[in-house]
């Protein structure tokens, strides 16, 4: 198959049938309508169900009042495969960006851009099209998975083409196509916000100034951790080849189990981050970002890894994490690198298994306990009681002297 080099620009008179990200709220709604205007050819709407939380019955009528045929019209429920094959993965190497930020947008996008892909062959369509803005993040991570799994697809991305200039362009482009408007949409929404099962981001507007604290109503995820519970909630998490496989011995899908987890953290107040961040595209953005179930699942992955990895795996693990994260961040899930880092961290989940005990109280996660077939911990060797020979006190002389071998040499040196 031959790689395209066409532009955004050549794509005009050329699409016959393009598939579109729809999620059905007003921006991806006029997104439809434009490009049966703009590109006079028929439109495809695909929605992913990746948990967010929304009804998505209303995505069909309103793609069905807007021409498009129900046939046409595909609504996908990607829960567990998001979770199974994304979102657990990424756990398995501990991946955070920048220290903090647990990459609940940015697992999501190549998902949803396979899936599209998928649903482009199905119904021949000629091009592909997101709605992510030319500012943004998003629009390089759909982007680079499309061209990844299907190399000469044709993309569209309104955004970068159209003429509109603000919100109000918008709406007066919806209320001249009679595309139904939300009441709070009327004027300039507060904040932008995305959300699935992972978690749920909020920028813009009232965030945009980040020495201001956010308003409480960002929150959509989880309450307040000075209003939780002045009460201990503990509760087990099981682990087998470095996945969560059950909570208090219950075994669980992935998709219910993250669900689960989600729940016990909103109630108690974990996973609340705001973050200024370093988009790839260049600029620094402020955003509010919550993933109770998340944060809970770090922190038990790494206690769980704390007795059942080796020292030297560890912290190869820890070395690359940094890069790992970066390139799911940066969009780059189905690179060739992505997948070499992937092969390494699953072999080192191999004995990744047992159960860890956690309290939750006020926003923390406080490990308390794990145990594990495979545990590499030794009381033997590491109690202050006698421990019948196994270890010999005497060695750690010789030890010590060979690693402070090149200091003292340096620091003869140092004194002349």
């Amino acid at each position: 198959m031959a790689i395209s080099a066409e532009s955004d620009h050549d794509l005009k008179g050329k699409v016959k049938r393009v598939v579109l990200a729809y999620s059905g709220g007003l921006d991806t709604s006029i997104i439809l309508k434009w490009l049966q205007e703009t590109y006079g050819c028929e439109v495809v709407t695909f929605t992913a169900d990746l948990g967010q939380g929304e009804e998505l019955g209303p995505a069909r009528e309103k793609a069905l009042m807007l021409g498009i045929k129900a046939e046409h019209i595909f609504i996908e429920d990607l829960r567990e495969e998001f979770v199974r094959d994304f979102v657990f993965p990424m756990f398995r190497a501990n991946a955070v960006y920048e220290g903090v930020y647990l990459l609940g947008t940015s697992i999501a996008r190549p998902l949803i851009a396979k899936a599209q892909i998928e649903i482009a062959r199905r119904v021949g369509a000629d091009a592909v099209c997101h709605g992510a803005t030319g500012k943004g993040n998003d629009q390089v991570r759909f982007e680079l998975s499309y061209y990844a799994l299907e190399p000469s697809i044709r993309i569209i991305a309104p955004w970068r083409e159209w003429e509109f200039k603000s919100r109000t362009d918008l709406i007066d482009f919806a209320r001249t196509h009679q595309i139904p408007i939300a009441k709070d949409k009327e004027g300039d929404a507060p904040f932008s916000v995305d959300a699935n099962l992972l978690h749920s981001s909020s920028e813009g507007k009232v965030l945009e100034d980040p020495a201001v604290k956010a308003p409480e109503m960002v929150y959509q995820r989880t309450i307040s951790p000075m209003s939780a519970p002045d009460k201990v909630t503990t509760i087990r998490i099981g682990f087998a080849n470095g996945d969560a496989v059950s909570i208090d011995g219950k075994p669980l899908s992935p998709a219910t189990l993250l669900k689960a987890l989600n729940d016990l953290g909103r109630d108690n107040g974990i996973g609340r981050l705001d973050l200024v961040e370093n988009r790839f595209v260049g600029m620094k953005s402020r955003g509010i970002y919550e993933t109770p179930g998340g944060t809970i699942l770090l922190a038990a992955h790494r206690a769980m890894e704390s007795i059942t990895l080796d020292r030297g795996a560890g912290h190869l693990k820890d070395e690359l994490m940094p890069r790992y994260a970066e390139l799911i961040y940066n969009g780059f899930w189905f690179s060739p690198e992505r997948g070499m880092l992937q092969a390494l961290i699953d072999k080192s989940q191999e004995h990744v298994e047992g159960e860890v005990t956690l309290e939750l109280y006020k926003g923390n996660v406080i490990v308390i306990g794990r145990s594990s077939p495979k545990s590499l911990y030794s009381s033997t060797l590491v109690t202050f009681e006698d421990d019948r020979g196994a270890y010999d006190q005497k060695d750690a002389a010789g030890f010590i002297r060979l690693n402070a071998l090149r200091l003292r040499t340096l620091g003869q040196r140092g004194r002349g």
